[in-house]
């Protein structure tokens, strides 16, 4: 094991853990990337995507090894708890040690590209690893569109392999992913006075575990913007209700945990409301408590508003967000247990005079990715929405006959005693994006085990990261 690295690697998560790096917001970790280069004397640059190359030359007698790329995004997701205090672009992320696990107090741990990121920051600060020609590409905003791997610059690599320090599972060695595209809804956010002799309220959905829109899609996750818009739609065939507000999901890449809407209702309906939502939150648990155990809605009664929304929009909101699809649309029929394509209703916000309604669609294949998006906005045109789509980013095809696969493998088993496994896996890697500029690069993607990434939940396996260090250096020494 190689002791130096893994130690140097925790020691540079728990650095970097101090630096705010949301996605879009990297400067300060940009900032912190170049002094570290500075310091040490090894060259640097930049690209006008932001992205950060650092080079390290080869160790003695490796000189004519080949060149090798390590590559981690520096991005994190920032998400919370609704009751957590944190400002994500100037607060450390507060690191809780649990037995084994690391994780953060009520926020995402940023293990989700932190880990990656600390061990190459380990590998070149660690003169005692024997390598060739190393350039470690750190990547910016991977988390909100992959922008950073799309704008790279053609001459920022020179390698002929890329070890991608992205994956969230030791025992994974992945070497292929889906695509991907957001969809976005935009509503004109029509409102006019309220009216006399209606009862006010907000409904709140939370506690839901959320999770990977990619990794977790899957995994019977209720998302929380489908749960407040079932519950509302039905409550608009008994009564009118007219929205005031409503908010929920935060990421595009995240399953939505938590929800809320401001509503109003003819005076009259006040108990009916309670007892609907007594109903339906009865029904839900029935339905869903196995796997979102810690799942609550509540209600509370609100002062008189100013304004709601015009009834149309309301009308033409719900029945949207009700019809929207969410979750696996196929299964893989050459992969067994993968999924080929998924949606993911991720957020509703009023942002300025609109409403706007993001969604994700992800697929192995590409024309069932841009059958995914059309559906989606076939159901928001209906409702009136204008629709707009990102560039989205191809996915990445297996090579089952890479040879640095092959050399991994051997790597692995050698130092751990077992096999890995190979994999395809339903979430977004850079990868697919590298390959269009540098076809001929030989990559494969690993790393520790974090589960519930995305999510205040997230944690890290430690023993892993001892593995995952372990093999990194092994795999830079035998390449």
């Amino acid at each position: 094991m190689k002791e130096k690295l893994y130690e140097e690697t925790l020691n540079f998560f728990r650095e970097i853990s101090k630096v705010p790096r949301p996605s879009g917001k990297e400067e300060k970790m940009i900032a912190y990337l170049t002094d570290f280069a500075e310091k040490r004397h090894l060259a640097y640059k930049k690209d006008a995507a932001r992205n950060v190359l650092i080079q390290k030359p080869a160790s003695p007698g490796y000189e004519n090894h080949k060149t090798v790329a390590l590559q981690a995004h520096i991005d994190m997701v920032c998400e919370k708890n609704a009751d957590v205090q944190h400002d994500f672009l100037n607060d450390p992320i507060r690191i809780v040690e649990d037995g084994d696990w690391w994780r953060a107090d009520g926020t995402t741990l940023g293990g989700d590209d932190g880990i990656g990121v600390a061990a190459m920051l380990a590998v070149l600060a660690d003169d005692t690893l024997k390598h060739g020609p190393l350039e470690c590409l750190f990547t910016v905003e991977e988390e909100t569109g992959l922008s950073g791997a799309l704008g790279v610059a053609s001459d920022m690599l020179s390698a002929e392999v890329l070890l991608n320090l992205d994956s969230e599972d030791e025992h994974e060695f992945i070497i292929g992913c889906a695509g991907g595209i957001d969809t976005l809804a935009h509503f004109a956010l029509q409102q006019e006075p309220v009216k006399l002799g209606y009862y006010y309220f907000t409904v709140k959905v939370g506690g839901l575990q959320g999770g990977h829109s990619g990794e977790n899609i899957n995994d019977r996750r209720a998302n929380a913007n489908k749960v407040l818009a079932q519950y509302l739609w039905q409550l608009s065939k008994d009564t009118e209700v007219r929205l005031c507000a409503i908010s929920g999901g935060n990421l595009r890449n995240a399953i939505a945990r938590e929800a809320s809407a401001t509503v109003a209702v003819p005076f009259a309906e006040k108990e009916h409301v309670r007892v609907a939502l007594n109903h339906f939150i009865a029904q839900f648990e029935e339905d869903w408590l196995a796997y979102d155990p810690n799942f609550f809605m509540e209600l509370e009664s609100e002062t008189e508003q100013r304004q709601w929304f015009l009834k149309s929009l309301s009308e033409n909101l719900l029945n949207a967000l009700y019809a929207c699809p969410h979750g696996v649309l196929a299964m893989s029929a050459e992969i067994s247990g993968l999924v080929e394509t998924s949606t993911n209703l991720a957020s509703v916000k009023m942002i300025g005079d609109e409403i706007v309604v993001s969604t994700s669609q992800r697929s192995s294949i590409e024309s069932q990715k841009k059958n995914a998006c059309q559906m989606v906005e076939s159901v928001f045109l209906l409702a009136g929405a204008k629709v707009t789509h990102s560039d989205g980013y191809p996915g990445w095809k297996p090579n089952m006959k890479s040879a640095l696969l092959s050399l991994m493998e051997k790597a692995y088993e050698d130092l751990l005693g077992e096999k890995p496994k190979v994999k395809v896996i339903h979430a977004g890697l850079e990868c697919g994006l590298f390959l269009t500029k540098f076809p001929s690069l030989d990559m494969v993607s690993f790393g520790p085990t974090i589960l519930d990434i995305h999510s205040p939940a997230e944690r890290m396996n430690i023993p892993s990261v001892k593995k995952f260090a372990s093999l990194l250096g092994e795999v830079l020494e035998k390449l």
